[in-house]
C-alpha cells in the first residue's frame, strides 16, 4: 500500500497566518488539520530585526501545533503584491529552449536585476494551430530578499520549506475549475488580487493596494469613528442598502467601484492583449468577501455570475469540521491550494 506524506501549506497574509495539511487518499484529498491565528505588527517583507523574525516564528510554530498539523515539511506563499508575474508569447520551441529563451527575456519584463531575482516558468498552452504557433509561458520572479525572509521565518518555527509559490497560483489550484475560463478575487486586508484562471492554470494576474483596509479606513472617515469601530459596521452592514439607512453602503461603494474598476480593465487587457475568452464566472474569496451583499453587488457591477469559492470543495472533510470552518472558508484558499501542490 503506498503511504503518501502529507502536505501542509502556510499563507502568511498581512494581518492572519493560515496553515492546512491535507493527505492523499484513493483518487483525492483528505483535509488532516487547519487553523488560523491573528498577528500584528511588520509584514515580513519589512523585517529587518531578527527578533521580529523570530517571534512571529513562534506563532507560527504554536499555530503548527495546537491546529494538530504532523508534518514538518511546508509550501509557503509569498504575497502577490512583491512578485512579478507575466505571460510572455514563444514561437512554437522545446521546453529546452524554452527555458534559455525565458532567460533572455525575463530581464525586460522584471524591474529588479536578474541576479536578485528567482525567476520561474511554467509553459500554460502550446497552440499549435495558432498563425504562427505559438507557446504561452508564464512567467514569475521574486527578489531573493523577500523570499529569504519568509523562508527563515518558517524555519525559526522549527519547520522545513520546500517551496514557494504566488499567492494566486496556490489560489488557482484551490480554487479554479478545470475545464473553464474563470475570473478569480482575492479581497484580502491590504490587497486584492485579480486572476484569470484557464483550464485550471493562471493564465493571467494583477494585484491592487486597494481592499478590506480601505474600507475600514473608509467608514472610520465617513462616520468619524475609530478604526476598530468602523471594522465592525464594515462587517456588520457592508453593502446593505436598507441598514443604518444604507450610510455604509453609501461610503463604501466609491471605494468597491475603484475595484470594479481594475477588474473590468483585468477583463478587457485579457480578451484583447491575451486574445483570451470571456470569463464564465467570477469567483470570490478572501476575508473582505464575507462583507454582507458584496457578492450580490459585484455580479451587478460586473454583470457576471458572482460565486464565494470554497476551497475545501475539493477535498473529504468529515461533516462537523466542515461546519465549523464554512465561515472561515475563503481565508483558507491559498493554505488549501499551497497544500495541493505535488
Amino acid at each position: 500500500m503506498n503511504v503518501y506524506p502529507a502536505m501542509v501549506g502556510i499563507n502568511i497574509g498581512s494581518k492572519t497566518i493560515k496553515i492546512v495539511e491535507i493527505e492523499k487518499q484513493g483518487g483525492g484529498f483528505a483535509l488532516n488539520a487547519s487553523g488560523i491565528v491573528g498577528f500584528s505588527g511588520t509584514t515580513v517583507d519589512k523585517m529587518v530585526d531578527e527578533k521580529e523574525m523570530a517571534s512571529l516564528g513562534q506563532i507560527i510554530k504554536k499555530l503548527h501545533s495546537e491546529a494538530g498539523v504532523s508534518s514538518e515539511d511546508v509550501v509557503l506563499s509569498i504575497p502577490e503584491p512583491l512578485v512579478f508575474t507575466r505571460t510572455i508569447k514563444f514561437p512554437l520551441l522545446t521546453d529546452n529552449e524554452i527555458a534559455s529563451a525565458v532567460k533572455w527575456e525575463a530581464e525586460q519584463y522584471i524591474p529588479i536585476p536578474l541576479n536578485e531575482a528567482i525567476v520561474q516558468h511554467t509553459i500554460l498552452t502550446r497552440n499549435e494551430k495558432a498563425t504562427p504557433p505559438e507557446v504561452l509561458v508564464l512567467l514569475v520572479a521574486a527578489p531573493r530578499t523577500i523570499v529569504g525572509k519568509y523562508t527563515k521565518v518558517v524555519q525559526m518555527a522549527g519547520l522545513n520549506p520546500i517551496a514557494v509559490e504566488t499567492e494566486l497560483i496556490a489560489l488557482t489550484r484551490s480554487l479554479a475549475p478545470p475545464d473553464k475560463t474563470v475570473l478569480l478575487v482575492d479581497l484580502g486586508a491590504t490587497s486584492t488580487n485579480i486572476a484569470i484562471s484557464k483550464l485550471g492554470f493562471l493564465s493571467f494576474s494583477r494585484s491592487i493596494p486597494i481592499a478590506g483596509d480601505a474600507f475600514t479606513r473608509a467608514v472610520s472617515q465617513g462616520l468619524g469613528v475609530t478604526p476598530q469601530q468602523a471594522e465592525e459596521y464594515k462587517k456588520t452592514y457592508g453593502l446593505t442598502p436598507t441598514q443604518l439607512e444604507g450610510k455604509i453602503k453609501g461610503i463604501l461603494d466609491p471605494v468597491l467601484a475603484l475595484v470594479v474598476d481594475e477588474i473590468k480593465k483585468a477583463i478587457s487587457y485579457y480578451l484583447t492583449d491575451e486574445k483570451g475568452e470571456t470569463p464564465a464566472a467570477l469567483i470570490v474569496t478572501g476575508g473582505t468577501s464575507a462583507i454582507p451583499e458584496i457578492v450580490s453587488t459585484l455580479s451587478k457591477l460586473i454583470g457576471m455570475e458572482v460565486l464565494v469559492g470554497n476551497p475545501f470543495a475539493k477535498l473529504k472533510v468529515d461533516p462537523e469540521t466542515a461546519n465549523k470552518l464554512a465561515p472561515y472558508a475563503p481565508l483558507y484558499s491559498v493554505a488549501v491550494g499551497l497544500a495541493l501542490r505535488e
